[in-house]
């Protein structure tokens, strides 16, 4: 059977390589995840079991099963394969080989996971940067059982801090003048928005125009960031799962989505007597409608209070036409900093299945000028969720906390 599709030169040689550990990092744009996700479809065609993971199992569906689907589709291989949306499992019919999906924190499920036809021989962590060093430990026990085909567990990301146990265990012998490194067990593979020959200019000339230190160097250049002035440190992750249904001092913050940036909802419990806030849930979805938000609102906290970003006050009258119970935040001058200044007072525990909420409090740093001072302004971008966190805790700041609601009324 033959195949016309379109690859991106750099990637060409790595199509089939032995390593058994493989990383594709780099800058945002690189084409990687396209490449990646080519790979897999043909590699299933040609025999192999598959396992595409996340941190977080709710969000698989709108990233890699998507990416996956559209690469079939993309290659004109649509009759070739059997999707099933509910279950998130793509079967090859010519010889029952599988692309299956699952996230990391059920743990228990991946140690059981087993396609229909043979065993799994290759894995992909998408965002891997979201993963612990035991996770991917434990991956790699899953690769065992005999086989013709080579066995790996691919890692893509963008490369965050030189802090992440992935830089101290596979990076020692890297050199800072090239863009490969292959060993007999390992292969790491760095490329940037230069190398992808179907970048659009408009998505390039944003790359090439980043001001801010540390995202040119880690989404513009693909380079490990130092961040010598992160805001937050007062934060940890924790499995809240027992604890959650305890919670009665719950507040909600919302910050509205623009063109492709997300609807962020944050849900949290705040312990003013021992100055602890429990962020436990979110949504952080972009492409979504007037009606898609207040649905997932409405599911998600009820006839709760929910403070949101005053910008939007048609949204806001949207979801309070529909029965949401949702207030303008009241902002006003320096309520940035102040609400900044608020939150290093607390120690604020992440729930494990909030991840795009960790992703942006461990990379929320201040800006610095052009001689690289420190200023006292954060940056604006990556912060949805903080700005969301701000705004739920926006009357515990001021007057103590009149729009706290426990349940439905």
């Amino acid at each position: 059977m033959e195949i016309n599709i379109a690859v991106n030169s750099v990637y060409l040689p790595y199509l089939d390589k032995p390593q058994r550990t493989q990383i594709y990092y780099g800058g945002s744009s690189s084409g990687k995840s396209f490449f990646l996700c080519q790979k897999i479809v043909l590699d299933t065609l040609n025999g192999v079991n598959w396992l595409c993971c996340r941190n977080v199992g709710r969000t698989i569906r709108d990233s890699t099963f998507n990416e996956i689907r559209k690469a079939i589709g993309r290659m004109g291989l649509g009759s070739q394969f059997r999707i099933n949306n509910t279950d998130m499992t793509i079967t090859c019919k010519r010889n029952g080989k599988q692309i299956l999906f699952h996230g990391l924190d059920d743990s228990e499920k991946i140690k059981s996971i087993s396609p229909m036809n043979g065993i799994l021989e290759r894995i992909f962590v998408e965002e891997a940067t979201e993963i612990t060093r035991d996770a991917y430990k434990q991956l790699r026990k899953r690769l065992r059982g005999p086989s013709p085909h080579t066995k790996c567990v691919i890692l893509a990301f963008n490369p965050i801090l030189k802090s992440h146990w992935i830089y101290k265990e596979f990076f020692g012998a890297w050199r800072s003048d090239s863009n490969v490194l292959e060993t007999p067990d390992v292969l790491i593979l760095k490329t940037t928005y230069r190398d992808n020959i179907f970048l659009t200019e408009e998505d390039r000339r944003e790359l090439e125009e980043e001001t801010d230190p540390y995202y040119r160097a880690v989404y513009s250049d693909g380079e490990w960031g130092i961040l010598g002035s992160v805001i937050f440190k007062n934060w940890r992750v924790e499995d809240l799962s027992k604890q959650i249904p305890h919670f009665d001092k719950i507040h909600n913050g919302m910050d509205f989505g623009y063109s492709s940036d997300p609807n962020a909802l944050i849900r949290i419990h705040v312990d003013r007597m021992r100055k602890k806030i429990y962020v436990f849930d979110e949504l952080y979805r972009a492409g979504m409608s007037d009606d898609d938000l207040y649905r997932a609102v409405d599911r998600m906290i009820g006839r709760e209070y929910v403070t949101c970003d005053s910008a939007e006050p048609k949204t806001i009258d949207y979801l309070a036409g529909r029965g949401i119970r949702a207030v303008p935040a009241l902002k006003g001058p320096d309520s940035i900093k102040r609400g900044i200044r608020w939150l290093q007072g607390y120690e604020i525990i992440i729930d494990v299945r909030c991840q795009h909420f960790k992703n942006e409090i461990e990379q929320y740093h201040w800006i610095t000028d052009k001689y690289g001072n420190v200023t006292d302004r954060p940056v604006d971008r990556d912060n949805h969720l903080i700005d969301a966190l701000r705004y739920a805790t926006e009357p515990l700041q001021t007057d103590g906390g009149v729009r706290t609601v426990k349940g439905s009324l």
